[in-house]
Parts: structure tokens; C-alpha cells; sequence
């Protein structure tokens, strides 16, 4: 698998030019596996990575979403793929309580008087799925997908993604409980290549950010060593933390643990 950093920033975008060298885009990640192609996330750097893969000739994307909340999806509205009637865009998100429903979400951010258009002149959106925030699917014959549930506030979602003998995981916008590892993240991570972890934090700062529902970069290198994961992209970059806070935290990550790395937009990584 082909692993690319189309967005990597939390929370909201940063456009000055001290957030350049990591980037300011906020969450989307390209994962090609195979001939399939997944998109974790929709935040702001879903326009790039759509305009890029529309010039390499895809027509079917399927995007997995953390969860709902507004920059995760912001990107959405400026997809190209989404207008063009000829493609064929799934998009898939973790069900958190009885009354959800993803086409309802996105209907409230998708639409007149939040944003001028609705879902409904999007014709290259050919589906919207609710799924168990705990369980597997097969997203194509030789794709599957684990996810579990993520502490956050409304709910989020982690997924696994497997394929060729090779893991993926995606596990941002959850919050750790000091004192004891995440047993379900644990159990989603085991034996993977990479996990791409909510870094928003770090251990010194969650005293002040509880409830806030994020980690730290300190909680995914322990994770990992755990779990026997390969590597560690340290991802959803606190909108405070500018390129020289950023170069910080990658040299103690790196002085931490030798597979740690800070994930840059535009970045790419096989897996």
C-alpha cells in the first residue's frame, strides 16, 4: 500500500507561512491499495488529493470518516470527483447512537445556509453508508477493514485497513486515559505496519485538555511498542503548534522511539 499525507493539521487550517514545512490542511489521508483507492478523512486536504487523483484517471474513491465533526468533512463541498457524474464516490462512517445516520449529518453541513449546494447536486456521490463502530467489512475483494470505537466527544471511529499482507491503521481523535492502555486500539493496532494516531497533545499539556477528546505522541509511541507496530506517524497537528514547535516534537519522538515520525502534508509512504 501506497500511504500519502494529503492533510494533516486538527482542528482548523492553518494558511500562515510558519505552519508550511508540516503543512495546514486539515485530515485526509490517501491509502492505494491495490487498484483500490481510500481516502481516511475529508477535511481540507480532501480538494488537493481529489484534483490530484482526477488527473491520474480514478473515477472510484471510497472515503472513511473518523467521525462527523466539521473539520473532518469541510473538504466535502470542494471534492472534485463529487460533481462528476462519471465517478463513483462511497462514503462510509461509524454509527455512535440509535438516531444516526450519516446522510442526515452531512445534510446539516452540505446545504443552504451553511454551504450553497446540497448532497443532492453531487451525482459522483453514489452512496453514504453507516457502519458498526465496532466489527469488519470487505471494502473490495481483496480489501478489508476492522474498525473499533474511539473515545471522543460524539463518538469517532478507528479503522484497520489490510491488504497484500500489509496494515494500516487510522486512529485520530481519541482521547487515552492516563495510567492504561486502550484495550480495543490495542486489539486494532496488533501486529500493523503503521498507525497514523491522534498526536494532537502532548503528556505535559493533558492535564489542561481533558475531555477535550485527543492524545498525545507520547500515548501512540507506547501503544505501538505494545502492540509490536512497525511505525508511528504522529498526526493531527494542534493548530498552535507552528514548524519550529513541530520540529520539537519530532526530535523527542525520534529520541523516544525509533519508528516515530512526524506525518508532513504531502509526504508519502509505502507500506
Amino acid at each position: 500500500m501506497l500511504v500519502t499525507f494529503d492533510g494533516v493539521r486538527g482542528s482548523i487550517p492553518c494558511a500562515e507561512r510558519r505552519f508550511m514545512r508540516y503543512g495546514g490542511n486539515t485530515s485526509c489521508v490517501h491509502v492505494q491499495a491495490g487498484a483500490t483507492t481510500i481516502l481516511l478523512d475529508a477535511g481540507t486536504g480532501l480538494r488537493q488529493a481529489g484534483a490530484r487523483l482526477t488527473k491520474e484517471g480514478v473515477r472510484t474513491f471510497h472515503v472513511l470518516l473518523s467521525h462527523i465533526h466539521w473539520d473532518h468533512i469541510c473538504g466535502l463541498p470542494f471534492f472534485g470527483p463529487s460533481y462528476d457524474i462519471s465517478c463513483d464516490v462511497t462514503i462510509i462512517a461509524g454509527r455512535h447512537g440509535p438516531e444516526d445516520s450519516l446522510r442526515k449529518a452531512l445534510s446539516t453541513h452540505v446545504a443552504p445556509p451553511v454551504f450553497p449546494v446540497s448532497l443532492d447536486v453531487m451525482p459522483g456521490v453514489k452512496a453514504l453508508r453507516d457502519i458498526e463502530p465496532a466489527g469488519s467489512f470487505a471494502l473490495a475483494r481483496e480489501v478489508r477493514v476492522v474498525t473499533c470505537p474511539l473515545r471522543h466527544p460524539g463518538g469517532a471511529t478507528g479503522y484497520r485497513i489490510e491488504h497484500g499482507g500489509s496494515s494500516v491503521c487510522y486512529v485520530t481523535d481519541t482521547e487515552h486515559q492516563p495510567g492504561g492502555l486502550d484495550e480495543q486500539i490495542l486489539e486494532l493496532i496488533s501486529g500493523s505496519d503503521l498507525l497514523i494516531y491522534d498526536s494532537t497533545y502532548t503528556d505535559a499539556e493533558m492535564g489542561e485538555k481533558k475531555g477535550w477528546g485527543h492524545s498525545t505522541w507520547q500515548e501512540g509511541v507506547r501503544l505501538c511498542r505494545a502492540a509490536g507496530v512497525g511505525s508511528l506517524a504522529i498526526y493531527h497537528h494542534d493548530p498552535e503548534r507552528d514548524d519550529r514547535a513541530m520540529m520539537r516534537v519530532e526530535r523527542a519522538a525520534k529520541q523516544a522511539w525509533h519508528g516515530a515520525f512526524v506525518a508532513r502534508e504531502g509526504d508519502s509512504r509505502n507500506v
